[in-house]
C-alpha cells in the first residue's frame, strides 16, 4: 500500500505486521529480514537487539512472533531509525509496539562511547543482524541512502560482531544472514567471541548454488562448527516457496538451532 511518494506501507507475516519504507531511496526490507527474525527461537523473556535494523522490519517481525520478546531497533540513519519509530506508531503494530523501540546509534562505537549511545555490556540474550553486503567492485547505486546500508567496508564483520559480542550476555545467541562469499570473514569474526556456529546454506533450488547462508552462534561456546542441511527455497520448476521456507518467511515457524 502507497501512503505518499515517498513511502509505502508494506504487509509482513500474511498482515501479522507491517512497517513503513522509504520509496526510491534507502534499504527496502524482504525475505532475508523476515528468515533472519526466523532464527531467534525461545520460549523464556529475552531481550533482542535488531543492529542496522533499517526501518525495522527483522525485529519486528521478532515482536510479533514472540510475545515474551523485547526488542531494540538499533540504526544510525536518522532518516532510517524515523521510519521505524512511524512503523511502531502504526495502528497494526500496537499488539507489540510496547514491547519494541528505537536507538539511534553507530553498531561501529566502541567501549564507553558505545555504552553512552545506549548499547551497555551483557544485556542482551540475542543479537541479530543483516549487515551491508555489497562489495566495493558492485554495481554502485545513485542513491546514496541505500549505497551506505548496501556497501560493505573492511572488517565490517569484525566491527559488528565484536559489537554483538559486548553487550549479549554469555550464553547468548548471535544470529546474522549474510552472502555465501562472506563465510570466512563471519568465521574469523567470531574467533574466540561465540562458539558453536551453526551455518546453513540458502539455494534457489535444487541444483543451484546458494544464495544466501543462516549463521547462529553462542558467546563464549567452545562447540564445533557444524553445517547444516541446506534450505532449498523454490519448489522445483516453480517459483512457489517450499512449505518450510514459506513458514519461516511468514512467522508460522522458528529455525531453530541444533543445539
Amino acid at each position: 500500500m502507497t501512503t505518499a511518494k515517498s513511502e509505502t506501507v508494506d504487509s509482513f507475516h500474511r498482515g501479522q505486521f507491517h512497517v513503513i519504507q522509504p520509496l526510491g531511496q534507502g534499504h527496502r526490507s524482504g525475505m532475508d529480514a523476515m528468515l533472519l527474525a526466523s532464527l531467534v527461537a525461545s520460549d523464556k523473556p529475552l531481550r533482542v537487539a535488531d543492529l542496522g535494523a533499517g526501518a525495522g522490519a527483522a525485529g519486528m517481525a521478532v515482536a510479533s512472533r514472540l510475545e515474551n520478546a523485547q526488542v531494540l531497533l538499533v540504526e544510525r540513519s536518522p532518516l532510517m531509525a524515523e521510519f521505524a519509530r512511524k512503523s511502531l506508531a502504526l495502528a497494526q503494530n500496537e499488539r507489540f509496539s510496547s514491547r519494541a523501540s528505537v536507538l539511534e546509534a553507530d553498531v561501529a562505537l566502541t567501549g564507553r562511547a558505545r555504552v553512552a549511545a545506549g548499547l551497555p555490556d551483557d544485556t542482551f540474550d540475542h543479537v541479530i543482524m543483516n549487515p551491508p553486503f555489497n562489495h566495493a567492485s558492485d554495481r554502485k547505486t545513485p542513491d546514496a541512502l541505500r549505497a551506505e546500508a548496501h556497501a560493505m567496508s573492511d572488517g565490517l564483520f569484525d566491527i559488528w560482531i565484536r559489537t554483538a559480542g559486548a553487550i549479549m550476555k554469555p550464553g547468548g545467541q548471535l544470529s546474522l544472514i549474510a552472502r555465501p562469499e562472506s563465510i570466512a570473514e563471519i568465521i574469523r569474526a567470531c574467533g574466540r567471541r561465540f562458539g558453536g556456529i551453526e551455518i546453513t546454506a540458502l539455494h534457489p533450488r535444487t541444483g543451484e548454488n546458494a544464495v544466501r547462508i543462516l549463521v547462529t552462534a553462542i558467546k563464549q561456546s567452545r562447540a564445533r562448527l557444524a553445517l547444516r542441511a541446506p534450505l532449498i527455497m523454490h519448489e522445483d520448476g516453480t517459483h512457489k516457496f517450499s512449505a518450510f521456507v514459506d513458514d519461516l518467511n511468514n512467522g508460522r515457524a522458528a529455525y531453530r538451532r541444533r543445539r
